[in-house]
């Protein structure tokens, strides 16, 4: 049995700096992280953030992660417990991980749910060929195995790690055929779009993948334009020989353990799926948990870290640490997120979490 005052759930952005808020109050942290190496996304993103100093504007993702990992490691409150899945969470608090084949009893006071979110797929006619990716999966090929997935990709999506992936295969040497996405404008911020413009990579908005072919492999795809009300432009397919397809094309939060915690849940689209119902300081209607980062909604890993850090500074105070400093740190947090969000790019996040607001202000009527 393992007591703890505040236990993480989940190794990246939102995890590492929810450990270490919460911890810099004064309470001590267990984080549990599933993958070998903590870091979550970071891990695997070889490309400069932008924005803010505060979000470490003009650092690598990679750097940035191993600079969280490090600050946690080094802080005595805070254990890190790698290649653990936690696994359950009971009406009695108790919470059950595996570690090394055995399975360890945890006692936590709170959690900070940080799962994070998985990537979504397409149903389409041959999208059970061998080599149809995921970006993620493509990305970490790339960037942690030094694995290229093939010679020419067909990217599905221009959100912004379709753009980032994109430009990322086009520096290994791998020719990216087009890029298509089926709204009328790309997903993503300008300078993605614009970097893999300037390289000669098409992108086709308002179109789509119709269906994949090949002979027990991935040849090619034929893709089609779209009218305005979404519908197949008649005479627009367009074969596209290639080898991979990559699929950019949204992410799920992963709530299972929130679910399973009893918190109230809400399908909000804006936000990417089902979340835990929070207040401003990302408590859940279950007292004792908290959520931070894309589980909470998905954004930008910049967004997830500050997320992480008002979940700890929150956590701790909840237990009694910070009475003095929290609420400051708290405040200067969500005043973080209010800026990063003020660009057109995040209206969808804005309106997600003003339908959050409402429902958090409504009286719990179950899930």
């Amino acid at each position: 049995m393992k007591n703890v005052e505040v236990l993480v759930v989940g190794g990246g952005p939102a995890g590492l700096c929810a450990a270490k808020a919460a911890s810099s109050q004064g309470a001590s942290v267990l984080v549990c992280e599933r993958d070998e190496v903590p870091g979550g996304q970071l891990v695997k993103q070889t490309h400069k953030f932008f924005g803010s100093r505060a979000q470490y504007a003009g650092d690598r993702g990679i750097a940035i992660g191993a600079f969280l990992l490090d600050e946690v490691q080094k802080d005595p409150k805070i254990e890190v417990m790698a290649d653990t899945t936690v696994i359950g969470i009971y009406e009695d608090g108790m919470v059950l991980a595996e570690h090394n084949e055995e399975i360890i009893k945890i006692s936590p006071k709170k959690v900070i749910v940080a799962t994070g979110a998985a990537e979504d797929f397409l149903t389409f006619p041959g999208n059970d060929l061998p080599g149809i990716y995921g970006a993620g999966a493509v990305q970490t090929l790339m960037n942690v195995a030094g694995v290229v997935p093939g010679k020419r990709v067909l990217m599905i999506g221009a959100s912004n790690i379709g753009l980032i992936v994109s430009y990322q295969l086009a520096q290994a040497g791998v020719e990216v055929a087009a890029v298509v996405r089926r709204s009328p404008t790309i997903g993503g911020y300008l300078v993605h779009a614009s970097k893999i413009r300037r390289i000669g990579i098409p992108v086709r908005t308002r179109h789509t993948i119709k269906e994949a072919y090949g002979n027990g492999k991935v040849e090619g795809a034929i893709i089609y334009r779209m009218d305005d009300k979404k519908q197949p432009v008649p005479g627009s397919e367009e074969d596209i020989k290639c080898d991979t397809i990559c699929l950019a094309v949204g992410l799920s939060p992963l709530t299972e353990l929130c679910w399973q915690a009893g918190c109230r849940m809400a399908y909000i689209s804006e936000l990417s799926g089902h979340v835990p119902i929070v207040d401003k300081y990302l408590a859940t209607t279950n007292p004792n948990i908290f959520v931070a980062g894309d589980v909470a909604g998905v954004e930008e890993a910049s967004s997830a870290m500050v997320e992480g850090r008002l979940a700890g500074y929150s956590a701790a105070l909840s237990l009694g640490y910070g009475k003095d400093t929290a609420p400051k740190l708290q405040a200067a947090a969500i005043a973080e997120l209010e800026e990063l969000r003020a660009g057109p790019v995040a209206e969808q996040i804005r309106k997600g979490i003003l339908k959050m607001e409402n429902l958090s202000h409504q009286k719990e009527g179950g899930r």
